[in-house]
């Protein structure tokens, strides 16, 4: 369509022509808008970004070079629609690259699927675009970041009343697991461990008991529990692994209960009965 467009439009900022102009190509950008529709993309945000770049060929069309307005109009109308995609239309960040391959597989999906009423492959894809098969599995992983769902949305196959938001359906680690090894591993290390740190130990690892139950069934305070876990633990340790207690550090040694230390003293024949002094 050749469109006579007012010469002077960009310097004198003719209204009147300008809204004419926008008002007969409108239909035009609407249409290129609607081939970027999608479930996630409602179509008035995508006309709108449409008709900004539409305003934007306005202003910018130079008469004097000589093309149709219509030539210069699409390509600038559709940057637009890809600059919105690439800047505001991502979940994650993506490569340029990568975005564009996304945009163009999906294009060639949904040309595909309106003709043939199924779902192409990679490999049709590849052959519909003309581009390598990994261009085309590039474009398919990067369609993935495109466009994100809500934790509290419910599932889409959901048809309940009051729908159970996805968040909630996701599993979660069993703490019990963990413990599976560790039982099998301590089960002949555990009758030879003294009989308070044997019951505490009993108490938190197969029955569950926070350490203020145990404290209450055990008739001590919780800080004695604590004790006693501790202590089963690092004798449970010794007993599984015997190299532990020979690679610890050497430290002093406590005193047995019950045991003084005295300072040695001169024999019964010295005549002062004080304490032999270290000798230089």
């Amino acid at each position: 369509m050749s469109v006579t467009v007012n010469p002077h439009l960009q310097t004198d900022a003719d209204p009147e022509s300008r809204e004419q102009l926008f008002e007969q190509f409108a239909p035009m950008a609407r249409r290129l808008a609607g081939r970027y529709q999608s479930p996630h993309e409602p179509l008035e945000d995508l006309v709108q970004v449409a008709y900004i770049g539409l305003l934007g060929a306005i202003d910018r069309f130079d008469p004097d070079r000589g093309i149709q307005f219509r030539s210069f109009a699409i390509p600038t109308i559709i940057g637009e629609l890809k600059r919105h995609f690439r800047n505001t239309g991502w979940a994650a960040h993506v490569p340029r690259g990568a975005q564009e391959l996304a945009l163009r597989v999906d294009r060639a999906a949904h040309e595909i699927r309106d003709r043939t009423g199924r779902t192409p492959g990679p490999a049709e894809l590849a052959r519909y675009l003309d581009v390598k098969l990994e261009d085309v599995l590039i474009g398919l992983d990067a369609g993935t970041a495109h466009f994100s769902t809500s934790l509290d949305a419910p599932p889409a196959s959901s048809g309940g009343e009051e729908p159970q938001p996805l968040g909630e359906m996701f599993g979660s680690e069993d703490d019990g697991y963990s413990l599976v090894e560790t039982k099998l591993s301590l089960e002949a290390a555990i009758p030879r461990l003294p009989h308070l740190e044997r019951v505490a130990l009993s108490l938190r690892m197969q029955h569950g008991l926070k350490q203020t139950e145990i404290a209450e069934r055990m008739g001590c305070s919780q800080m004695q529990v604590s004790r006693l876990l501790r202590g089963a633990a690092a004798h449970a340790r010794e007993l599984t692994d015997p190299l532990i207690g020979e690679c610890a550090p050497a430290g002093p040694r406590r005193a047995s209960p019950g045991r003084r230390r005295v300072a040695r003293r001169e024999p019964s024949g010295s005549p002062s009965g004080q304490p032999v002094p270290a000798s230089a």
